[in-house]
């Protein structure tokens, strides 16, 4: 599929975007491989120029819609659902300032989303141990960011929901690697449940 115009590679984008997004509700993918599925479902094998690609605020926007389309009678309990039992969590965990980051957050969870947190430590085994405290069940992995530090996060299950705890240097909190936009804190998720709609 050649693209010739601006308005080709427009519609291209938002093609990708929505069966992307119905990759993300439907079966759980997350954002990157959602695209790339979905852009290879569209194109074939051929080379897509990083530009056609939508980006992650098209999707989650695409989400959204799909959400409220196909699941509007049960997505809001079910996010509803997951943001209490981030704020139990939260304040078990609070000596490690914890943050709420991604669906749950930005209100597009489904039946196959997980919570994920930010906790800032100067000692990523403080929260092993805090864990292992707690009698939990943890498994360890490790990512990398955008400056290929090593990012070691914590997963296990809480009232059979999955739960991932990504492990920050204290000085991450102060540097503000992330947006406030995109992480809330006990007090704002506290809010974000009595007003949901906000």
């Amino acid at each position: 599929m050649m693209i010739h115009t601006p308005n080709e590679a427009e519609a291209l984008r938002a093609e990708i975007a929505a069966l992307a997004a119905r990759m993300i509700a439907e079966d759980g993918a997350d954002y990157a491989s959602a695209k790339k599925k979905a852009a290879k479902q569209l194109l074939g094998n051929q080379r897509i120029k990083g530009d056609v690609l939508p980006d992650n605020a098209q999707i989650e926007q695409e989400v959204r819609e799909y959400n409220a389309l196909f699941f509007g009678d049960t997505q809001p309990q079910r996010l509803q659902h997951l943001r209490l039992l981030a704020l139990e969590i939260m304040e078990q965990l609070e000596q490690f300032q914890p943050y709420l980051v991604g669906a749950v957050l930005n209100g597009t969870a489904g039946q196959h989303s997980d919570i994920y947190l930010h906790l800032y430590t100067d000692n990523a085994k403080d929260v092993a141990i805090f864990l292992l405290n707690k009698d939990v069940q943890f498994e360890v992995s490790e990512s990398y960011n955008a400056r290929n530090e090593s990012i070691e996060t914590l997963s296990f299950l809480y009232k059979n929901e999955g739960v991932h705890l990504i492990l920050h240097e204290q000085d991450g909190l102060r540097s503000g690697q992330t947006r406030s936009n995109e992480r809330a804190n006990l007090s704002a998720l506290r809010q974000l449940i009595a007003n949901p709609a906000e």
